[in-house]
C-alpha cells in the first residue's frame, strides 16, 4: 500500500462531541494533505456531526461529503445487509473501537481498510507490535499512516472566519502581550480552584502582561470578583460569545492556562502554548490539539483531585509556555 492512491476515502466516526471534532481536525487537514485529490467522505455512523453545523467552516477544505447521523454501527442486524449498497470506497478508516461496529463497517464495499479495533486483527495494514496510542489524534494519525505506508504528521492551525479574526483584533488590539485564563470545566471536579488561577494572574501582571479569561454560562457570577482581583484583567467572551470568537481569540494569546475542558481545546486549536490543568481525567488520551502543550498533573502532586495541583506548579509550567515565540 506504500503507492497507494485512493479516489475515494470513507472516514467512520460514531460521532463527533465539542471536544473531539476539535481534535480531530489536525488529522483531517493531514488526510488531505496526503491524498489532496481524493474524495474525503466522513460518516457520523451512530450520532450527530459537529462538522455540519457548529465547525462546518474549518473542515471544508478536508472534507467533500458528510454522511450525518447515518444510523451505521448501531445494532448486530446490520450484519445481515451491506450498508452504503450502492458505495464502494478505496479506502476506509475505521476511528473507532468496539469491535461489533467495525465489522458492520467492513461490510461497506471497499478496497483496503484499516481499523485499530481489535488489535487491528480486522484491519488490511497492522503497525509494527500491534501497539496504539493512547491520544485520540495519535490513533486517528497512526490510521492514516498505515494507509498511506509513511509517518503522517498532524497539521496543526484550525481554520477561522475572517469576521472572527476581526473582532479578536478589536477586542484585545496589538500592544500588550495577553495571557488567557479559562477557569471553568463541563464538571465542577475538573476546575483548579478559583483563587489559584487569581494568583497565577497577578503573578502575570506584575511582568507585564495582561489576563484575559473566558468563562462559559456557569461561570458569569465569578466575573465581579475576578474584576475586584484584577482591575485590568480582560473579559472578551461576555462582549461577543462564540465558539469561533474564542478560537480567534486563541490566536491573539502569548499561552494560555485551563482546565480540561471545551474551552481550552478552542484556545488549542490557535497551536499556541497551552497549559493544561488535570485532576482525574487522562492527559494522554485527549491531549489538546497544539504543538506546544504543558501539562499539569495533580497525580504528580500526590493526590487525584484538582487542588492536589500546586500554584507553583502551575506558574512553572506557564512561566516556559511564555518562553515559546509563535
Amino acid at each position: 500500500m506504500s503507492e497507494f492512491r485512493p479516489r475515494t476515502i470513507l472516514v467512520y466516526s460514531n460521532g463527533d462531541t465539542f471536544g473531539d471534532a476539535l481534535i480531530k481536525i489536525p488529522a483531517l487537514q493531514a488526510l488531505r494533505a496526503t491524498w489532496p485529490d481524493s474524495h474525503i467522505t466522513w460518516l457520523a455512523g451512530r450520532g450527530h456531526s459537529l462538522y455540519t453545523d457548529t465547525f462546518a467552516y474549518s473542515v471544508t477544505h478536508c472534507i467533500d461529503e458528510i454522511l450525518d447521523d447515518a444510523g451505521i454501527g448501531e445494532h448486530w442486524t446490520e450484519l445481515l445487509r451491506r450498508p452504503l449498497p450502492d458505495r464502494r470506497f478505496d479506502l476506509i478508516i475505521d476511528t473507532q473501537q468496539f469491535i461489533k461496529t467495525t465489522l458492520i463497517v467492513r461490510r461497506i464495499r471497499h478496497v483496503h481498510f484499516v481499523s485499530g479495533a481489535f488489535s487491528f486483527r480486522l484491519s488490511d495494514r497492522r503497525p509494527a507490535g500491534g501497539g496504539r496510542p493512547r491520544g485520540m489524534l495519535e490513533r486517528i494519525l497512526q490510521l492514516i499512516s498505515l494507509a498511506a505506508g509513511h509517518t503522517v504528521a498532524p497539521i496543526y492551525g484550525i481554520r477561522v472566519p475572517a469576521e472572527h479574526i476581526a473582532e479578536a483584533a478589536r477586542l484585545l488590539p496589538d500592544g500588550a502581550r495577553y495571557v488567557g485564563f479559562a477557569p471553568g470545566a463541563g464538571q465542577p471536579w475538573k476546575c483548579w480552584p478559583l483563587n489559584r488561577f487569581v494568583d497565577v494572574a497577578t503573578a502575570c501582571v506584575a511582568q507585564g502582561l495582561v489576563p484575559v479569561f473566558f468563562l462559559g454560562p456557569q461561570e458569569r457570577a465569578w466575573q465581579h470578583s475576578l474584576v475586584q482581583a484584577l482591575p485590568n484583567a480582560r473579559f472578551p467572551e461576555l462582549v461577543t460569545p462564540g465558539p469561533y470568537l474564542t478560537m480567534a481569540l486563541g490566536q491573539r494569546l502569548a499561552a494560555s492556562v485551563c482546565n480540561d475542558s471545551g474551552t481550552g481545546h478552542m484556545l488549542a486549536s490557535a497551536a499556541r502554548p497551552l497549559v493544561t490543568l488535570y485532576g482525574r481525567t487522562d492527559p494522554d488520551k485527549f491531549r489538546p490539539n497544539t504543538p506546544h502543550h504543558f501539562p499539569v498533573c495533580a497525580r504528580d502532586h500526590g493526590g487525584s483531585g484538582m487542588d492536589a495541583i500546586p500554584v507553583a506548579a502551575v506558574t512553572a509550567a506557564l512561566e516556559c509556555a511564555l518562553q515559546i515565540t509563535i
